[in-house]
């Protein structure tokens, strides 16, 4: 990651499902990428191992395939170039970042064209008298939050992969994270984007101002698309001002995951605000404690985790303790430490360092929290299988995962798990992704939310971006 001058970026059939593309390796291929080779030179990466290191993302979701390239673009142009060779080819692209998608939307297909954007590393600007950042794509979240606390500002946006997700992925996939609960999703700091578009064309959306109500939207539009309507290459983002005074963190531990889930609705429906509100169950704790010790006491149950920011911090922190205590808590504590926070951001590693990838990512209303979480452990029971869950309790997004062995039987039958949580939030009015996106993964679960006429919609606007249909087809739509 770099730090640049001051100036901004750079200035029928079902289109989802895409067309063929050729296959085979790179002895096959040589002819075709040419032309590619002869404009990207050494940003064209087509030896087997680069093919296989870039075919995969960290979900579940695995390849058909090894893709014909790579792209390692360093900048817009290098990704304008690949698009416009692959449009005029009808090759598949797969877009990714820094390969930390839980959904399977940055896998390669087979024959196709991998579009990397992590070498597009700068952090362009920082504009602290209107509270923004021009940043490239590849920008690491963390690098980007860490850089802006000099100005005495942060990147609000703050997903649990913070250190490794870059920002155009959280952009792609409008990611959450454990800030949520105090300054919403990705989306809500986006001002600007810089998009390549299937034909290789470039656009630029959105405006530096607080106010913009010129033309439709687009900005909008293209944060969650998954890559499916273009490549955002570039962004302006939104930055908010460094709390005053000592943040304090804060735990409670549960003998009753129900009692946590109460809890959650009482401190969120009520005045005293924190700026992070986790739960992390009591087999989480545990393959926690197993990954890296750092004596994270465990709960009967549950715990929650979170923090209060400001002047008032203290205060809010005593508060939120004391509601959890009227709401079962067996055991309470506040600190001026981050390892609890810290203790959380490790549970997907934990969790997939012990073989467990078999996850979802469902959001409830807080309201319903109690409700689903006694709905999963009727199913763990029914189905005889352990699920962990950690959750952004704050906003009712939950991420179960089911234990399995490693076999294709073992992950058939947790996914079939999966769907009937899926099934329960939906049933509570909640939605089948609240921050993953959907990617491969999730795709079958599209109409169990969606009518078919939101569903033509979609596809209607996907058609009339990408009417060949190479960017990252049969996924997120």
């Amino acid at each position: 990651m770099s730090i640049v001058g001051l100036a901004a970026p750079g200035g029928s059939g079902d289109p989802g499902d895409g067309l063929d593309a050729p296959s085979g390796g790179t002895g096959e291929s040589g002819d075709v990428l040419d032309e590619l080779r002869a404009n990207l030179g050494e940003r064209l990466l087509d030896d087997p191992a680069s093919l296989a290191a870039y075919a995969v993302d960290s979900s579940r979701a695995q390849p058909e395939g090894l893709p014909i390239a790579v792209v390692r673009a360093t900048s817009t142009g290098d990704v304008s170039t690949a698009l416009a060779w692959a449009h005029a080819r009808g090759i598949r692209v797969s877009v990714r970042g820094a390969g930390t998608g839980l959904s399977g939307g940055a896998v390669a297909y087979a024959g196709g064209l991998v579009v990397s954007l992590e070498a597009m590393d700068r952090i362009v600007s920082i504009d602290a008298d209107n509270r923004l950042a021009d940043v490239e794509a590849g920008v690491v979240t963390a690098d980007l939050d860490a850089a802006t606390h000099a100005h005495g500002l942060f990147f609000p946006p703050d997903p649990a992969s913070a250190q490794w997700s870059t920002i155009g992925g959280n952009i792609a996939t409008n990611a959450g994270g454990l800030r949520c609960v105090a300054h919403g999703v990705t989306t809500d700091v986006v001002a600007a984007l810089e998009v390549v578009l299937a034909d290789g064309r470039i656009m630029r959306t959105g405006a530096r101002t607080r106010k913009n109500t010129t033309g439709y939207d687009l900005t909008s539009l293209f944060c969650g698309s998954e890559g499916t309507l273009g490549v955002i290459t570039a962004a302006t983002v939104r930055l908010k001002p460094v709390p005053p005074g000592q943040p304090r963190t804060f735990r409670a531990s549960f003998d009753d995951i129900e009692d946590a889930g109460r809890a959650v609705t009482a401190i969120v429906s009520g005045p005293a605000a924190p700026e992070v509100l986790e739960l992390i169950d009591a087999r989480s704790v545990e393959i926690i404690e197993a990954f890296h010790p750092s004596g994270l006491p465990s709960p009967g149950a549950a715990m929650l985790v979170g923090q209060t920011v400001g002047l008032t911090a203290p205060d809010t922190a005593e508060a939120i303790t004391a509601i959890c205590r009227a709401h079962g808590a067996v055991e309470t504590e506040v600190s001026d430490s981050d390892s609890l926070l810290e203790a959380r951001r490790l549970a997907n590693p934990a969790l997939t360092a012990q073989g467990l990838r078999v996850s979802c990512d469902v959001g409830v209303p807080v309201s319903q929290l109690a409700t689903v979480f006694r709905g999963i452990g009727e199913l763990a029971q029914r189905h005889g299988r352990r699920i962990a869950i950690v959750a952004h309790a704050g906003d009712g997004n939950l991420h179960p995962t089911v234990e399995a062995g490693d076999s294709p039987a073992e992950y058939a039958a947790a996914e079939l798990v999966i769907d009937d949580i899926t099934h329960l939030a939906l049933s509570l009015g909640g939605t089948i992704s609240g921050e993953h996106g959907i990617g491969s993964v999730k795709r079958h679960e599209l109409p169990w939310q969606q009518d078919a006429v939101a569903l033509d919609v979609q596809r209607a606007i996907k058609a009339a971006l990408d009417p060949r249909g190479i960017l990252t087809p049969g996924r997120a739509i």
